[in-house]
């Protein structure tokens, strides 16, 4: 196997992966909470996620990723307070819980499929796994880590010796950003605890109850993940993954309850994806509306633009999405397809070179093993693109590498074409461009004619006046 290295919030350091299994990789994805559409600051940890999956595959590993799909008691505050936003998401809209997760799931899906991330081996709903969720906070309370108050049954966290591993803080530091938009729940011993079931006396307005020894009602979210990862992989994992933002306190509570219940360790590395960012920082739901790949797409984008734009950063640094950003990268999309293509096109001009092959793949590889450095991966295959190789040699190169990079390098494009509110403006910036030549303000001309190339365009003057060509 060839050798992978990232960073592991755990240990907080870069560490050389081994999994529990030799050759194989279990491997868990926290899922969206399905009460509305995924936000591109979602998706750029899914495509991080799915790199993370492809990666370990195209080094060799058997892999089994499962997902959750939290379809019921995921709250508003991750203090376990607020409104569930699965009911508030059904009054919205005027449908039922379960219709509104139907709908939000498939559009999840679909938004999956149109960014190339491969669909998880298993992906459970929560509400498949109310057995388990019984059985593991039984098995809490049966061992003293849970305790029943206020009809709601909750985690201790003070019977845990080191319940801050994965944060490396304490509790006032973290507790104060947490709960400063919420009243604090006096029904709890310790400021930490954290709720596994919440009966009938709260939220009367929950659609969705369930039986159980303690009342009727429904789990509490940060039991969901722990239940299914061990329903599907076993009550020993090698990765966990999920946003910045899930360290505390789901991923904190999912390793407090875990290894509370199993008696040891659970989960040997945890993968974290940085926020996306604007100039008004991080993208989230409830700032209102929400930026979502089928608005990428009204406005031009194909969604494989975006998940280039998220390769050309390091998952761990967060990301600033603009769309000046979105132009140029779509530019330079649109030129790296259409390159691939005349190299597919004129790829029989002889064998492929094994040895430079071989040394690009080993480079490839070397670069996502390196903490999954995407844009160096990037780099390399700009680098294939100028090799002094012939052109099979080339495409089996590309072909290889969007194993894992996943952007349709050598998809069939129709001929190049433009829409019509580009095309006016090319015309326009020619025009002005015509006009700064004649008033000798070279410098102005030059400008427009750079400004036009980075957005694919090529001018080339003649005694008949000016045109354009896309670039290729």
């Amino acid at each position: 196997m060839s050798r992978i290295r990232f960073y592991n919030t755990l240990t907080k350091k870069v560490d050389d992966f081994k999994p529990v299994v030799e050759g194989k990789v279990s491997l868990y994805t926290c899922g969206p909470t399905v009460y509305h559409f995924a936000h591109i600051g979602n998706l750029r940890c899914y495509i991080m996620e799915d790199i993370l999956d492809r990666t370990l595959r195209y080094a060799g590993y058997d892999v089994k990723r499962v997902m959750n799909i939290t379809d019921v008691g995921h709250l508003s505050s991750d203090a376990d307070t607020g409104n569930d936003k699965m009911v508030e998401g059904a009054k919205r809209e005027h449908k039922t819980v379960m219709e509104i997760a139907k709908f939000y799931a498939d559009a999840f899906f679909s938004d999956l499929n149109k960014l190339n991330i491969r669909m998880p081996d298993v992906v459970e709903p929560a509400t498949n796994c109310i057995p388990e969720f019984i059985n593991m906070i039984q098995g809490l309370l049966d061992k003293g880590y849970a305790y029943q108050a206020g009809d709601n049954i909750y985690f201790d966290t003070s019977k845990l010796e080191n319940y801050y591993a994965l944060t490396n803080q304490n509790e006032d530091n973290l507790m104060v950003g947490v709960r400063d938009d919420v009243d604090e729940d006096t029904n709890k011993k310790n400021k930490a605890d954290f709720v596994l079931w919440f009966t009938k006396s709260k939220f009367e307005d929950q659609e969705l109850k369930w039986e159980s020894p303690w009342g009727v009602g429904y789990p509490g979210w940060h039991i969901e993940c722990s239940c299914i990862s061990m329903k599907h992989l076993g009550e020993r994992i090698d990765i966990h993954c999920g946003g910045v933002d899930n360290i505390f306190p789901h991923h904190t509570n999912e390793i407090a309850q875990s290894e509370a219940f199993i008696g040891h360790k659970w989960c040997n590395y945890w993968f974290h994806v940085h926020h996306l960012v604007d100039k008004n920082g991080k993208m989230s739901k409830s700032k209102g509306g929400i930026l979502t790949v089928s608005v990428l797409e009204e406005k031009g984008y194909n969604p494989l633009v975006y998940r280039m734009f998220c390769l050309q950063s390091h998952y761990r640094k967060p990301l600033e999405f603009s769309y000046e950003v979105m132009d140029n990268m779509k530019a330079a999309y649109d030129k790296l397809i259409r390159t691939t293509n005349r190299i597919k096109k004129d790829a029989n001009d002889g064998a492929v070179d094994k040895a430079v092959f071989d040394s690009y793949k080993e480079k490839f590889l070397d670069a996502l093993g390196d903490d999954f450095n995407t844009s160096m991966a990037i780099t390399l295959l700009y680098e294939v693109l100028k090799a002094d190789t012939n052109n099979a040699t080339k495409l089996a190169l590309i072909e290889d590498f969007d194993q894992v990079l996943c952007l349709d390098l050598t998809k069939e494009v129709e001929a190049a074409s433009v829409d019509s509110e580009l095309e006016g403006f090319i015309n326009e910036k020619i025009a002005e461009r015509a006009e700064a030549k004649k008033n000798k303000d070279f410098a102005k001309a030059d400008a427009i004619r750079d400004e036009l190339l980075s957005k694919g365009i090529v001018l080339k003057d003649s005694r008949e006046g000016t045109t354009w060509s896309l670039a290729e």
